[in-house]
């Protein structure tokens, strides 16, 4: 099913201040063997990562949960603009609907902003779980650049 625009709750924005540059932060989301070390909230973790960065390239992330399940997450890049700006369609599990993410890397006094907008979600609930989700991946990415 194609939902209108008016069919989606309104955009999430997470944004978190980190101590690296924004070029060390776009190779960390972009580049597999970075991205499994820092991905995924508390208690999830990145068992395997795929990234073809180009527009058009597919990207796959497993999401390893405590039981042991794992939900892919998977997508398709839509814009990348080196070091700044990556765009990319987001979609959890095989029936899931087709999102977007935006991820910007803001210069600023010490460091990078980032910031995250997740779009064309469903319902509040689905929200919800990003907005955790997000939280998570940005405080591991922090942890990681750490040991820039």
């Amino acid at each position: 099913m194609v939902r209108g625009r008016s069919a989606y709750v309104a955009a999430l924005v997470v944004r978190r201040r980190i101590r690296a540059s924004p070029e060390q932060l776009f190779d960390a989301w972009t580049d597999p063997v970075q991205l499994v070390k820092w991905w995924g909230p508390q208690g999830v973790e990145c068992a395997e990562a795929s990234v073809d960065l180009r527009p058009g390239g597919q990207y796959g992330i497993a999401n390893r949960f405590p039981d042991g399940s794992i939900l892919w997450i998977r997508g398709e890049f839509e814009l990348i603009e080196r070091p700044h700006r990556l765009v990319f369609s987001w979609r959890v599990g095989a029936n899931a609907n087709l999102e977007r993410v935006t991820v910007q890397f803001t210069v600023i006094a010490d460091g990078t902003e980032v910031i995250v907008t997740h779009e064309r979600v469903a319902d509040e609930q689905t929200r919800a779980r990003h907005a955790h989700g997000w939280a998570g991946c940005l405080d591991g990415l922090a942890r990681h650049a750490a040991s820039f």
